[in-house]
């Protein structure tokens, strides 16, 4: 069974910087694509960011391309999601979720989720 631990989450105001972590377990993840994801109130859950565990290729929403990056530490199973220059629009719940195959940027396509962590960006 995989499991999938978040942390990092804060508060922090505009313009600055957290680095959120997702500790993953329970298989190895060589052909699995990760994927980080966030849900504010009142909101659907969005694609964020996603790594390919095999090569490392990546890819980003476009609200956070150049702020965002994603990043993994094989010996770790572990990645890490550094967030630069944040704004109050980034304020949310985010998960780190994984998937069997080619990256996606659906929310169903993934199989298994964290708990979620909260980040909270004030004005």
């Amino acid at each position: 069974q995989v499991q999938l631990v978040e942390s990092g989450g804060g508060l922090v105001q505009t313009g600055g910087s957290l680095r959120l972590s997702c500790a993953a377990s329970g298989r190895t993840f060589s052909r699995f694509v990760m994927g980080w994801f966030r849900q504010a109130p009142g909101k659907e859950r969005e694609f964020v960011a996603n790594i390919r565990w095999s090569d490392g290729s990546t890819y980003y929403a476009d609200s956070v391309k150049g702020r965002f990056t994603i990043s993994r530490d094989n010996a770790k199973n572990t990645v890490f999601l550094q967030m630069n220059s944040l704004k109050p629009e980034d304020t949310a719940v985010y998960y780190c979720a994984v998937r069997e195959g080619s990256p996606s940027v659906v929310v169903g396509f993934y199989s298994y989720w964290g708990q979620g962590t909260q980040v909270t960006v004030s004005s």
